[in-house]
């Protein structure tokens, strides 16, 4: 595994030890990154589900200002942070061990927005719409940014919403199904 574009290009990343994650593999990795804006301009992103962090670690490199790390596996949570600190990057980093709807919660509370959110979990295990909706009712997604849902081809996930529309939807694989979600932009909002 390594970093594929952007500041810390070509840079190797340790993979999470044991078959309890599974990476995003470089060329997906590429690809949709591609997708959803080959460099970004700052912002913050969130990895939930984060495994070895390599998704949030590209983001970061590509030119997020901050990235957060989520995952309840305390090997993984270790990995996340050995990989920052190889990179040095942890002050642009911040790394919980936490369930994902718990940290959704906890994130709410402090009010953060995000340009790009990050869900790759193990695949069958959580219940997409849920994850949408709850991210949705916490307003975690700045207008116009990018919610990027890794899953098995087939798996439901939420159509476009009143604030969400699909950007792309493809099958890899026959193991792996994507999902790019754009939030819409408020047109009518008047400036303070």
């Amino acid at each position: 595994m390594r970093v594929i574009a952007g500041e810390m290009k070509g840079r190797r990343l340790d993979a999470v030890p044991g078959s309890a994650t599974r990476p995003t593999t470089d060329k997906i990795k590429e690809s949709i990154f591609q997708i959803m804006g080959p460099y970004f301009d700052g912002g913050i992103c969130l990895d939930l589900f984060a495994g070895s962090g390599s998704l949030g670690i590209e983001a970061l490199s590509r030119g997020m200002d901050e990235a957060i790390f989520v995952d309840k596996n305390p090997k993984a949570v270790q990995v996340i942070k050995q990989n920052l600190q190889t990179l040095k990057i942890e002050e642009h980093a911040e790394v919980f061990r936490a369930d994902a709807f718990r940290a959704l919660q906890a994130i709410a509370k402090r009010g953060l927005k995000f340009k790009l959110i990050l869900l790759d979990p193990p695949y069958g295990k959580v219940d997409y719409c849920k994850l949408i909706e709850v991210i949705e009712a916490s307003s975690l997604l700045d207008d116009g940014g990018i919610i990027y849902a890794e899953h098995e081809p087939g798996e439901k996930v939420p159509e476009s919403t009143s604030t969400l529309h699909i950007t792309k939807q493809t099958d890899y694989s026959r193991s792996i199904g994507i999902t790019i979600y754009e939030k819409n932009i408020r047109e009518n909002e008047v400036e303070a």
